[in-house]
């Protein structure tokens, strides 16, 4: 079965006192300084995170850099929702709709390491920071802050930032954790880039010891750390296993301490094959379910023959079998998502909702035949799907599937397999002939959703969509400060892009979030911030 909105509102985590950055311990509990927290991880291709939104390069760079300000973690924080707090910044206001102004912490320093050696962060490592995030080539999310117009370091620790024009989603953008984590002049100057190992110095909870490339990374906890006891967890490993039958027989051992898949999951398949067994040897293991925010979708060049023909995209969404595809690759349980996923339950739209629209998430093939035939194709036509398996095993039954689905109204479309490395830099960012297939960066905020997938030029536009419809609403919304009236355009935006399919979206899962019982005062949740989520836990053992 689908996973309602009412069950969605439903699933929440355990709740327990104290933000991250107030370092509180549950009422009778004690945080114990040390140990060691072993992760499955993925190994990147390089650790500069403004050339990348991959998963690979953006985990480890929560360890190590902070932010202006973040979202809050912990157990006292239900998964899917992100309040923000402070991090490098104390304090921050908005004399005006265009002006913020954030106040830094004071004595905040650098990795002892080299370049930089421990010196005081001040303001002008944030503009520095921000004025290469908008500058250098080949950022993909430099969007994000597109309404900034000027960065300045007023003082030593008062930061200025002036937009353009308003954008309500300009704090959300500041503390998404592939956005711009503060980094250091000499580290660039020094390497020309930070794509290498030795340039990872931030102010972050951990520092990197060492990278074993395809073996994996090991943090070891910064003495210098700007909140006064924290981390509690002494040293980090994040260990690189592409195989998931060893990634499982690990688990059981106990050698991970969180769930092995993104973003510290245990896959629906996966739990049930081993759940029983997980009882007997670890019973302390604790689990919670919420929504995910990994949205994937078939996208087509929109701006060629034959996908720039209504008709065609609504009839590859017409074929595919969402609910087919949830109850083979997901045990029954998943969800139909909109332009915005559903685990964003304050801004997606349900689809009964989306009004003409919702017919073309249903599954219809004969209707699609229909369409096909009316847009001039009434045999089919042949294509291909580009795709990697990010080492998922979900992704690639997925991907068979929708080969299986086009077929089935005549579209004979080859698989386009290639390696990640490649299809990041290709396929990801709108280089390929006919589809892709494959999962997003998981925002946990709607307009990078949108804005990004939709805004004619951008590089994760990988559509080519250049619709002024689409466009307006995009910014339109991203100037209303009313939640409300900003929620009421980006609903109407989601009910125009059901109907043109400009991206056809597969079903999410339901995660099932582990963790050892041993790791206290975690709380999961949605995106890349491992180290954020970690920051103020300590392990029993």
């Amino acid at each position: 079965m689908s996973f309602t909105r009412r069950r969605l509102l439903g699933v929440t985590a355990a709740t327990l006192a104290g933000s991250a950055l107030r370092p509180r311990a549950a009422r009778g509990q004690t945080p114990k300084r040390g140990g060691t927290l072993t992760i499955r991880a993925w190994d990147p291709p390089f650790f500069d995170q403004m050339l990348s939104t991959a998963y690979r390069v953006q985990i480890p760079i929560s360890f190590t850099h902070s932010r202006l300000i973040r979202h809050k973690a912990g157990p006292g924080v239900p998964p899917t929702t992100f309040p923000l707090e402070g991090d490098l910044a104390e304090s921050w206001s908005q004399p005006d709709e265009t002006t913020y102004v954030f106040k830094l912490r004071r004595g905040v320093r650098w990795h002892p390491k080299p370049p930089v050696n421990g010196r005081e962060l001040t303001a002008e490592d944030v503009r520095y920071t921000v004025e290469r995030f908008l500058s250098i080539k080949g950022n993909p999310s430099a969007y994000m802050l597109k309404a900034v117009g000027r960065v300045e370091a007023v003082d030593r620790y008062t930061v200025k930032f002036t937009l353009k024009e308003p954008f309500a989603w300009f704090l959300d953008a500041l503390a998404n954790p592939m956005a711009v984590a503060i980094v250091a002049r000499e580290c660039v100057e020094k390497f020309g880039d930070l794509k290498k190992p030795e340039a990872v110095v931030g102010t972050g909870p951990w520092m990197l010891e060492s990278y074993r490339p395809n073996a994996g990374l090991t943090l070891v906890r910064n003495p210098s750390y700007f909140v006064s006891g924290l981390p509690h967890i002494d040293r980090v490993e994040l260990a690189v296993d592409e195989d998931n039958a060893s990634r499982m027989s690990a688990f059981l051992a106990g050698k991970y301490d969180l769930g092995w898949e993104f973003p510290g999951t245990i896959n629906r398949t996966d739990w049930i094959q081993i759940k029983d067994t997980l009882k007997r040897v670890r019973p302390q293991l604790r689990t919670t379910e919420f929504a995910s925010n990994v949205e994937t979708h078939i996208s087509m060049r929109t701006d060629r023959p034959p996908f720039n023909d209504l008709r065609v995209r609504q009839a590859i969404s017409l074929a595919i079998d969402r609910q087919g595809m949830i109850d083979a690759t997901q045990e029954g349980v998943g969800i139909f998502n909109p332009a915005v996923p559903a685990a964003l339950k304050e801004w997606s739209l349900p689809i009964a909702q989306l009004g003409e629209g919702a017919r073309y998430f249903k599954h219809d093939p004969a209707e699609a035949r229909r369409l096909l035939a009316a847009a001039g194709y009434p045999g089919g036509f042949p294509g291909s799907v580009c795709f990697t398996t990010y080492g998922s095993t979900v992704l690639t039954d997925n991907a068979q599937l929708i080969l299986k689905y086009l077929k089935d109204v005549g579209i004979d479309a080859k698989l386009d397999q290639r390696e990640y490395g490649s299809f990041i830099s290709s396929c990801y960012f709108g280089k390929f002939d006919s589809m892709t297939y494959g999962p997003q960066t998981p925002f946990v905020e709607p307009d990078s959703f949108v804005f990004g997938m939709y805004y004619p030029g951008e590089q994760k536009n990988q559509s080519h969509v250049d619709d002024p419809v689409v466009t307006d609403f995009l910014i339109r919304q991203r100037r209303i400060a009313d939640p409300v009236k900003r929620r009421e355009v980006l609903h109407d935006l989601q009910r125009y892009l059901a109907r043109q399919q400009y991206y056809v979206q597969i079903p999410s899962g339901v995660y099932i979030a582990a963790w050892d019982g041993a790791l206290k005062n975690y709380g999961p949740n949605l995106g890349y911030d491992y180290g954020g989520r970690l920051l103020a836990t300590w392990l029993e053992r």
